[in-house]
């Protein structure tokens, strides 16, 4: 079950303005054609709103962009880096965007070790340097039952891990994020294990879809969307997608993940999406897309029929 413990200071959802009106998809790709989408500052007035790192209003140069949500409504910039699950910030919806002004994203290394000939410990530059950087517009599906359409910005997940040369014992690929106490200070009103740890199978982790993101919107990642690295999986629940990775390692059985320690029977370790799949205490059949009024019908796979070969033969009830 979902544990939320807000600290005593707790910004309430009721006291964050509305969002403002959101640009539609053609202006978004006309803008992001013509320049780097600006940053925009969420209408909120509260004193406690940390300003975002310099860093985060710098623009990124994109190689490539691709459409891979179907021509769907990007959703606007400002409800995706004010409505955040980042419990190291604070567990409502908008305490990341207040809070994670604390972490410093730069500099950054990731270790990488385990099943591999090539291990180290390599700063964020080093590890981005042989990439062009690419733009993919993916849907995403929360296990909450909302949605977003977002713009990243990164490299292919499976590029950057084959240069580590992984042995044929790497079965699996573990990853872990920062924690930091200092950075943190609101980390142990989380209700969750600490650090945060996810895994993938290494055939997903090399599917062409699973995403390394450093930005989105055209501009180097907000701290509270996963500073300044995170991974993006858009067939997978949201929860799976960790953010702020410091460490990687090739492992050759099935690695721990944090929601699964925590509550097992309602998040598997595939966490693929998947309607038919009830969670205990939702259904999983409909979402609401942030941003507009009404439900829709939530997908196989999140609309990404292509992973479905990556499970062929398994039973999707019980490998949930």
């Amino acid at each position: 079950m979902l544990i939320r413990i807000p600290p005593p200071s707790a910004v309430r959802s009721g006291e964050i303005t509305p969002e403002a009106s959101y640009r539609n998809r053609r202006r978004f790709l006309a803008d992001m054609g013509i320049g780097a989408v600006g940053l925009l500052t969420a209408a909120c007035g509260d004193a406690r709103e940390a300003p975002a790192p310099a860093a985060a209003n710098a623009a990124l140069t994109i190689a490539t962009r691709s459409e891979r949500a179907g021509g769907e409504t990007v959703t606007p910039i400002e409800t995706v880096t004010t409505y955040n699950n980042y419990y190291e910030f604070g567990t409502n919806k908008e305490d990341p965007s207040h809070n994670a002004g604390t972490l410093k994203p730069r500099p950054w290394a990731v270790k990488i070790g385990g099943e591999c000939e090539l291990p180290g410990t390599i700063d964020l530059d080093t590890l981005l340097k042989p990439h062009a950087i690419e733009e993919r517009i993916y849907r995403h599906r929360c296990v909450e039952a909302w949605s977003i359409v977002v713009p990243w910005a990164g490299i292919p997940l499976g590029e950057v891990l084959k240069r580590f040369k992984p042995t044929s014992k790497a079965k699996y690929v573990a990853f872990e994020t920062i924690y930091d106490k200092a950075q943190m200070p609101d980390a142990k009103w989380s209700g969750i294990e600490l650090p945060y740890v996810e895994g993938l199978r290494i055939d997903e982790a090399m599917h062409p879809l699973a995403f390394l993101s450093i930005g989105m919107y055209g501009k180097v990642m907000p701290n509270q969307n996963g500073a300044p690295l995170r991974l993006t999986l858009p067939w997978k629940y949201g929860f799976k997608s960790i953010k702020s990775i410091v460490g990687i390692r090739f492992v050759e059985t099935m690695p721990p993940t944090t929601w699964n320690k925590l509550q097992s029977s309602e998040y598997g370790f595939f966490s693929n999406v998947n309607p038919e799949v009830q969670h205990p205490r939702w259904s999983q059949k409909s979402e609401r897309r942030l941003g507009e009024l009404f439900k829709r019908p939530t997908l196989m796979f999140n609309g990404y029929p292509e992973v479905a070969s990556l499970y062929a033969g398994m039973d999707l009830h019980k490998f949930y």
